[in-house]
This record gives structure tokens, C-alpha cells and sequence, in this order.
């Protein structure tokens, strides 16, 4: 008796592929009339291996070879298969999260001091990328056979490539997880980062230091995310300890590359950071929790862009924070600038290296930040620490500018007053524009840090500009017309005034009672709602105001207690 054939009583037989990321396939038998696949059947496709020994064969052939020969996946997911196959590895590698750092929203991993100080570190030997070439560019000169002035377009590609990064790769902090985001960012700029170890090409070299300026935007990733778990009672000195960190990493890059290019060869300090970003990457990989996106449903990327502008027209407290952040930044550098010029002519006439030391001021404002922040930022209300921060540089900048020319205890105070008040400044800043969205925390902090750019390039053009047509005196009056600004900027709206201007808030200096989320499931409760399930995307509007400073773009105003 013959033994049926299993095809031909069923007509589908199925086939498990035990390969990796290979699914159930189905194989269909052929009748003796041909082959005809249904609506919902694939077409049958030659295995990549059989095509030259069978460059004709069709469904007959096909069948008559035996069916191992066939792959019926469909054409869109065996191509699909292919071109995932070199990135597979590398994508379940930055995508896979230790168990420890896996997110929890019942048992959310606590934000400890532990992970401040990683996040503080990870913004210092980041944002450290922009500044090392600095101390060096006369050696990159000579190196690359190129004009000092055809040096310097590195230090300027970078920044300019920071910016470009701050206003198209951060906004999307609102929109993907975090973990995996930065730590692509990371590896991204490390295996840039070696292209300008080892080129010897000069516009090779300017290009790829674009591309690291982009993707060196990993601080102002880390900032909004402290803003978001931290807790409510040390919001603000966490947010110190890295934008401390920060500020750090402009210190130590400048001093590391002085030192290491004095002795050594100056690609030296280029290994360096190479180096620094792998275990950087490393650390992150191990400790840093798998924070879900504050925005689960995805954004449009090209509205998300334009909410940014639009919240200019409908956030009276960005704008407000913004313009004193401009005024300040603007300050900061044109006395950085003008200072070497001060410096280096009589009656001081130092050295490279005495002027460089005068870095080593801002260490000050680098460890009384955070105290500084814990003590009273994180007890009154913002509006207060940035105004006692802009009157301290106010003050510093009023004695250097009159006695600047006669002793160099000018200096050092503006030095030290300046890099404190700006300390104290930016704190509150942030502080305060993170309690506008908790959806939008990475546009807000975009918004804020490109007119913290505004206000730097224009402090450097204005400072110098006034300082060759008047000397130290008229660029430091600059300074006390950019701080003078910014304090009238921070008097014309108070500290709980809902509108674009007035004092009707009151002039209460302590915080609220009523805090602001304290814990990382607090935190999941204001982003995606109280129910857990994620939420809908908030417009961006103005913080609930009073019939008389209402808003347009608020929908559903809503009335302050008398």
C-alpha cells in the first residue's frame, strides 16, 4: 500500500526556521495544472545561494527541486532581513538595558546623588569636545601646513555645529527614550572622534569637527532630564551639579590641552577624549536608568520645530528668561574676550600662561553652585536667584570697569562675580522654565540655549568692536548696559505674575506648599496622566492665568483665587 503523501492531503505544510530573527514560513504546494499563490499567499522566492546554479527556474523547477529550496517570505521582508543584518547587532546592543536600569513605573529607579554626579560628569567630558582645540589651534596651523586664520574655522565649525545640534537633534529628547538616544550620540561622536585623530587631510578634518559639534549635545539632554526626576525638594541644586559640571568641562578641556600639547604631541589630547568618551559610553551603558519618553504616542518633528518658535508668542516666562539669559551670556563674553587684550598690554603686559590661569577663577562659581542652589534656589522662587545673580555681576562689572586699567583686583572680581551670578542665573533659569511643560522640557531648554548663543556671538562682536575704539572702559560699559538691561527685563514681570508684565502675583519669595512632583512615579503621573496610560500631546500654553493677563492660546482659562 503507498503511503499518502502529506502535501497532497494538506495543502499547506508548515516550516519553523530556527535561524535568528526568522519567523514561520508557509510552503505551497503546486498542483499538476501550476501554480496560482492566493491574494494572501507571498510569491515563493529563490534562496540568494541557489540563484546561479538555477537562473531560470521558476515555480515547476522549483518544486521539482525539492521545497528547502524555496524562502516564501514575502520580497519587502527578505530585503528588509538583509539590510538590517550589519546594524542588527549594534542596534540591540545600545538598545538593550541592564536589569537594574530597566524602568519601572510602579518602582521607578531612584534619581540618588550617585546618578547627579554620572550626569555631571557625562556633560563635562562632552561638552569638554568643543574646547580642546582652543589652547591649540596655532599647532593645528602648523600641522595641517594652513593660516592661523584658517585654523581658527575649527573652533567655529564646532560651535557652529553645536548649534546646529541644539536646534535640530535635542528637541527630539520629547519624542524617543532617552537612554538609547544618548548613548547613540555618544558612540556616534567617539567613532567620528577618530577620524580626527588619525586625518591628515585639514578639510577632512574641519568637516568631521562639524559633525562632533552636532552630536556633542549630550548635556543639554541631561539637564532636562534631571529637570524631570529629580526631586521636587533638590530640583535646583541637582540641576547645579550639572550645569556645575558643565562649566567644568570648559575649564578642564582648555588646561588638559594646554598641558598635554605642550609636552607631547598635540593629537595627544585628541586620543584623550577619544578615550574618555568610550568609558564615558561604558558607565552610561551600566548605570543610566531606561527613562521612557515623555511623549510615548511620537510628535511630528516638523511641528515639533515650529512649537518651539510658537511658544515665543505664547510663554510670557520663556521669553522673560530667555532675553536675561542672552543679556548674560553676552556679558560673559565680551569680558572673556576683551580680557586677554587688557592683560596683554601695559601696565600688566602677562604671559600666555598668566592669562590662561585667570580661567582657573570660575572654580569658585563651580563649587558654590550647587550649595549655593540647595541653600536658597531650591527654597525661594526662581525669579529671586536670578535677580541676586544678575546685581552680583552687576556690581563686579560696575568696580573692574572703573578700576580695570589701574590694578588687576578689578578683573579678578568681574572674574569671580560674573562667573557666580551667571552660575546663580542659569540655575533659576532652567529651574523655571521646566515647571512650563513637563512634555516639552528638551524644546524649552532648546529654545533657551539658542538665545544663550544669541547672546554670546553678539557679546563677542559688540565687546571687541568697543574695546578697539575705546579700551577697557567702553567694553565694559557694554557689560553694565547688557546686565543693566536684564535686570529691568527681570523687574518688569515679578515672580508670580501670569502675564507679560506686572506684579499681580504678589511679591511672596517662598516657594509654594504644594510641590512639584517629588519622585520618578510622581514624575510619570504629570507627563502621561494619572491613570498610567500615556497621554495625548499638551499644546503649549501659558501657565493658568487671571482674567486680566489671559492669553490667546489658552483654552480653558482658569481664574486665580482672589
Amino acid at each position: 500500500m503507498k503511503t499518502p503523501n502529506p502535501a497532497a492531503a494538506d495543502p499547506t505544510i508548515s516550516d519553523q526556521s530556527d535561524g535568528p530573527g526568522e519567523g514561520k514560513t508557509n510552503q505551497t504546494a503546486e498542483s499538476s495544472t501550476g501554480f496560482e499563490p492566493r491574494a494572501s499567499q507571498s510569491l515563493p522566492v529563490l534562496d540568494s545561494s541557489d540563484k546561479d546554479d538555477k537562473p531560470n527556474s521558476g515555480p515547476s523547477s522549483a518544486a521539482a527541486s525539492g521545497a528547502g529550496d524555496l524562502y516564501t517570505g514575502s520580497i519587502e521582508e527578505r530585503q528588509n532581513a538583509k539590510s538590517s543584518r550589519p546594524f542588527s547587532a549594534l542596534r540591540r546592543a545600545l538598545t538593550w538595558t541592564p536589569k537594574r536600569c530597566r524602568f519601572d513605573p510602579e518602582n521607578p529607579p531612584p534619581f540618588t546623588f550617585a546618578l547627579n554626579i554620572l550626569y555631571a560628569f557625562s556633560a563635562c567630558f562632552t561638552v569638554a569636545n568643543l574646547y580642546y582645540n582652543q589652547p591649540i589651534l596655532n599647532k593645528i596651523a602648523e600641522t595641517f601646513n594652513v593660516s592661523y586664520e584658517k585654523a581658527s574655522s575649527v573652533a567655529a565649525l564646532l560651535q557652529a555645529g553645536y548649534a546646529a545640534g541644539l536646534l535640530f537633534i535635542c528637541p527630539l529628547g520629547d519624542t524617543v527614550k532617552r537612554r538609547p538616544f544618548i548613548l547613540s550620540l555618544i558612540w556616534l561622536t567617539a567613532m567620528v572622534w577618530l577620524g580626527l585623530c588619525i586625518t591628515n587631510n585639514f578639510t577632512v578634518f574641519t568637516v568631521l569637527s562639524f559633525i562632533c559639534g552636532a552630536t556633542t549635545v549630550t548635556p543639554q539632554l541631561m539637564l532636562p532630564l534631571v529637570g524631570d526626576y529629580a526631586p521636587a525638594h533638590r530640583k535646583a541644586s541637582s540641576i547645579s551639579i550639572v550645569v556645575s559640571g558643565l562649566m567644568l568641562g570648559m575649564l578642564v578641556a582648555r588646561l588638559l590641552s594646554g598641558i598635554v600639547s605642550n609636552e607631547t604631541d598635540w593629537r595627544n589630547i585628541y586620543w584623550f577624549s577619544f578615550g574618555a568618551q568610550h568609558l564615558l559610553l561604558v558607565a552610561l551603558y551600566f548605570f543610566m536608568p531606561d527613562y521612557p519618553s515623555t511623549n510615548p504616542n511620537g510628535l511630528n518633528y516638523l511641528r515639533m520645530l515650529w512649537s518651539i518658535v510658537y511658544m515665543f508668542f505664547t510663554e510670557p516666562l520663556l521669553v522673560q528668561v530667555c532675553l536675561i539669559t542672552a543679556c548674560m551670556s553676552a556679558c560673559f563674553t565680551a569680558f572673556w574676550t576683551t580680557l586677554t587684550f587688557l592683560l596683554s598690554s601695559p601696565p600688566y603686559n602677562y604671559s600666555s600662561l598668566t592669562i590662561g590661569l585667570f580661567s582657573l577663577i570660575g572654580i569658585a562659581s563651580i563649587a558654590g553652585g550647587p550649595v549655593y542652589g540647595r541653600l536658597v534656589t531650591d527654597r525661594y522662587v526662581p525669579w529671586m536667584s536670578s535677580l541676586l545673580g544678575q546685581i552680583a555681576a552687576f556690581t563686579g562689572i560696575t568696580i573692574s570697569t572703573f578700576t580695570g586699567k589701574f590694578t588687576v583686583a578689578g578683573p579678578v572680581i568681574q572674574a569671580v562675580t560674573v562667573d557666580v551670578g551667571i552660575q546663580m542665573a542659569q540655575t533659576a533659569n532652567r529651574a523655571a522654565i521646566y515647571s512650563i511643560n513637563p512634555k516639552a522640557r528638551n524644546r524649552l531648554n532648546t529654545a533657551y540655549m539658542v538665545m544663550a548663543f544669541v547672546g554670546q556671538l553678539s557679546g563677542t562682536a559688540i565687546g571687541n568692536r568697543l574695546y578697539h575704539a575705546g579700551g577697557w572702559t567702553w567694553s565694559g560699559g557694554s557689560c553694565m548696559a547688557f546686565v543693566g538691561f536684564s535686570i529691568l527685563v527681570c523687574l518688569f514681570k515679578g515672580p508670580r505674575e501670569p502675564g507679560w508684565f506686572g506684579w499681580s502675583g504678589g511679591l511672596n519669595l517662598r516657594r509654594d506648599s504644594e510641590n512639584p512632583p517629588k519622585s520618578g512615579a510622581d514624575t510619570e503621573k504629570a507627563i502621561n496622566g494619572s491613570t498610567g496610560e500615556p497621554a495625548q500631546e499638551e499644546r503649549i500654553t501659558p501657565a493658568p492665568t487671571s482674567t486680566k493677563g489671559r492669553t490667546p492660546s489658552s483654552p480653558n482659562p482658569t481664574k486665580q483665587n482672589e
